[in-house]
């Protein structure tokens, strides 16, 4: 065990430091946890849907919960249930067997139903357009309030997704 004690004092830090401002991913997760207050009155709930993607997107909306991101600091957390969530956030293409799944997921989810599909795939399918296991994009599903473009997307493209979301409702009354 001493051993080990005097690696790590040798080597020292070798993680880049994060920067003391936040960045552009601070801001916008301040930015929808104010959105969310106002349009709630508490923290975004968020229900992750992957329809039938690589995981690619998925490993990235992880990151969002990571030590760089800590979404939870900003109130938005991550629910197991649908009946929970103010938005869905769904991943992939489409898949045959997912497609009931997702569109019940999608009922049952409280009005105002927001959903920011992930990914180029969620869009237009990407390498798996044509696959007979595909029932389409999510689109083609159920309504999409904003698509978010990569392959797989930044978790600051996601965070900017999901607050493009919440500024396009109104406030309740």
């Amino acid at each position: 065990m001493p051993n080990l004690f005097q690696k790590i004092f040798q080597t020292g830090i070798v993680t880049e430091p994060l920067d003391p401002a936040g960045g552009e991913a601070v801001q916008l997760a301040q930015a929808i946890d104010a959105h969310a207050k106002r349009l709630f009155g508490r923290a975004l709930a968020i229900r992750e849907v992957d329809a039938g993607s690589c995981n690619g997107c998925e490993i990235e909306i992880t990151g969002i919960t990571g030590p760089v991101y800590d979404s939870e600091r900003f109130g938005i957390h991550f629910v197991a249930s649908p009946r929970h969530a103010d938005m869905l956030l769904v991943t992939g293409p489409v898949t045959r067997n997912m497609e009931i799944p997702l569109r019940k997921t999608y009922e049952a989810t409280p009005d105002p139903k927001l959903v920011v599909a992930v990914g180029d795939c969620a869009q237009n399918c990407g390498v798996f357009a044509g696959s007979y296991a595909v029932a389409g994009s999510v689109d083609q599903i159920i309504p999409v309030n904003v698509f978010v473009t990569g392959c797989p997307p930044e978790p600051a493209d996601i965070l900017r997704g999901i607050l493009t979301a919440l500024e396009r409702i109104p406030k309740r009354a």
